[in-house]
């Protein structure tokens, strides 16, 4: 399945179809093949519904490799994919920096409070790290990141 119509290189179904056919592609991708199957789909002439899909399979994939070995080869990998693509490289920085936070790595402070209300948000719901917790309940970008990341210090000091 590559999206195309036989030779005459036309793109036979509607983007709704690919799209779903793109998902489901990539949710059963080998490894070894995703490099390709990603850049196939970013050539797609829609390129919002592309990139759609591929920010859907990024964020599930990082989800799934965010404490395992595996995930800064992958991250590497795909970087180089989604370079030119300003929101799918953006993404990827922030989730190799939710990685950086969970696995015990150097990061710094402005790269939690410059990061994107996706990333914020993200980093509230997933993130144990108290650290993280008050600086977002302090300088979170929304005053939904900053009411969830201080309802959350609230539950962990009642827990505590």
């Amino acid at each position: 399945m590559n999206g195309l119509n036989g030779a005459d290189d036309r793109f036979a179904e509607d983007e709704h179809q690919r799209f779903a056919r793109y998902l489901h592609e990539l949710a059963v991708v080998r490894d070894e093949d995703e490099a390709d199957l990603v850049t196939r789909i970013l050539r797609d002439p829609d390129t919002t519904m592309a990139q759609s899909a591929i920010v859907r399979h990024l964020d599930r994939r990082a989800a799934l490799l965010l404490t395992d070995e595996g995930f800064t080869g992958w991250a590497r990998a795909i970087a180089g994919i989604s370079a030119e693509r300003e929101f799918l490289a953006r993404r990827l920085r922030e989730w190799t920096l939710l990685r950086s936070i969970t696995v015990g790595e150097p990061w710094g402070p402005e790269e939690v409070t410059t990061g994107s209300d996706w990333f914020q948000r993200k980093a509230v719901e997933t993130l144990p790290s108290s650290s993280i917790l008050t600086l977002l309940a302090e300088a979170g970008r929304t005053r939904r990141v900053r009411a969830d990341a201080s309802r959350r210090l609230r539950q962990r000091h009642h827990r505590d």
